[in-house]
């Protein structure tokens, strides 16, 4: 018995009735991807009887029922629907389902606006820098600039360039920084804008993306960029100053032995001129609290980072190397804590206090120590310690050294004298690299 063949009339393609979904779909799909060539074939996996009385009606070729696949070329479904109703594939695409994508076309586009972001990220202030190339990479390699071209963002992507540009900063208020860049101060607050950034600081500092506002707060203060002028904060031991208001409370707290927590927005409002003397700074504020409660007014200035140095410290300490103060530096054992200290040696002339690969190899003896984490950094001061961490992969915190350090903040002529003296082989070494020379403010030594 002969199959009806369904008509293919003008009223059936009207309605475009059962049988005419997955083969339209599989045409759109062909089309768009080959950029509109009728040449190729599609074809149906288990094809319903509609759809088969479609295939059949279009071509005039009879399927049997049960065929698992139906193959039909382009041209062959095109004739068809012109001689059916004088209407072509593509024609009747477009007026079902709107105008076809040219995907073909889009690939040329989307891969030449991302060798254009390429282009406009290479040409930038630090684009040599390693941490900047990374970020590059980085940025090419998981799709985000891909991403950025189908959001139509890319434009983003040149304002990160230009606020990295203007990085690192010195006390910027990130409103300011935004509104200069972007013409909206709230721009760098969050979104996309403030995640790439983010991420080329995070590379830049070696620490992992920021994934709290703390965070966030901390990688711009580490570049220079006020976030919140209240939030950065620097812990202070016995450390008086000059100057109205400030000065006034520092001194008064330095009188009677007690810590004082100093904002930005304090130091930016009341400058202070700290005193020409040896300086000392922590990393933990337990070794401040322990020095408060064992030697009272009998302990140098201390001056705690509590981790990473805030904008508000290095605010505080630049204004005393400019009044001629010494600063000793120290962080745990860490790769962290080499990167800090070799910062504050490049900013501030800092000398290295108690941070040295005998120090290390002492204080590892004492005990367990957790295992180090991040990537490796180096110890100019004293290139031993860097490979002696390395060899060893563990870290040590610094309050395992909180006695020595007490016995040098109870006698700081005493550690003067034996920085001056027992360390003068590698003393005299490091004030002869050019990075010293060039960029220590303090008084001649």
């Amino acid at each position: 018995m002969t199959e009806p063949v369904e008509p293919a009339d003008g009223a059936a393609l009207d309605h475009l009735g059962p049988g005419w979904d997955r083969l339209l779909a599989a045409a759109r799909r062909s089309l768009e991807r080959t950029g509109g060539d009728l040449g190729a074939k599609i074809g149906l996996t288990d094809p319903t009887d509609a759809e088969r009385h479609v295939v059949i009606g279009l071509t005039g070729r009879h399927r049997p029922p049960g065929t698992v696949r139906l193959t039909l070329a382009l041209n062959e479904l095109d004739a068809g629907l012109r001689r059916a109703r004088g209407e072509g594939l593509l024609a009747l695409l477009t007026r079902v389902d709107g105008p076809l994508r040219d995907r073909p076309a889009e690939r040329a586009a989307e891969a030449a606006a991302r060798d254009a972001a390429l282009a406009a990220v290479r040409s930038a202030r630090h684009g040599a820098e390693p941490w900047y190339l990374a970020w590059r990479a980085e940025l090419a390699a998981d799709g985000t600039i891909t991403r950025l071209i189908r959001r139509e963002e890319e434009q983003l992507l040149g304002r990160a360039v230009a606020v990295l540009d203007r990085l690192p900063a010195d006390g910027l208020p990130l409103p300011v920084l935004a509104e200069t860049i972007a013409g909206d101060p709230k721009a760098l607050s969050g979104g996309t804008l403030a995640q790439l950034v983010l991420r080329a600081v995070a590379l830049r500092e070696q620490v992992p993306g920021p994934d709290s506002a703390e965070q966030r707060r901390l990688l711009w203060d580490a570049v220079g960029v006020v976030v919140d002028d209240l939030a950065s904060q620097v812990l202070v031991l016995n450390l008086p100053a000059e100057g109205a208001g400030l000065g006034h409370w520092l001194s008064d707290a330095a009188a009677r032995a007690v810590p004082l927590r100093v904002t930005l927005q304090q130091l930016t409002a009341m400058p202070v001129r700290p005193p020409a003397t040896d300086i000392f700074v922590c990393e933990n504020p337990a070794v401040l609290r322990q020095a408060c409660s064992r030697l009272g007014p009998g302990c140098a200035p201390v001056v705690c980072t509590e981790g990473v140095p805030s904008l508000a410290c290095w605010r505080l300490l630049g204004a005393a190397v400019e009044a001629g103060a010494r600063v000793h530096w120290r962080n745990d054992f860490d790769w962290t804590g080499l990167r800090i200290t070799t910062a504050a040696v490049h900013r501030l002339g800092a000398r290295p206090w108690r941070m040295t690969a005998a120090d290390y190899a002492d204080a590892l003896a004492q005990g367990d120590s957790e295992p180090l984490r991040g990537p490796p950094a180096g110890s100019p001061w004293d290139p031993e310690l860097a490979a002696a961490l390395g060899a060893a992969g563990r870290s040590v915190m610094e309050e395992r050294l909180v006695r020595l350090l007490l016995e040098d903040l109870g006698s700081p002529s005493a550690w003067s004298a034996r920085w001056f003296g027992v360390d003068a082989a590698s003393r005299h070494l490091w004030l002869g690299h050019p990075d010293w020379r060039q960029r220590h403010q303090g008084p001649a030594r």
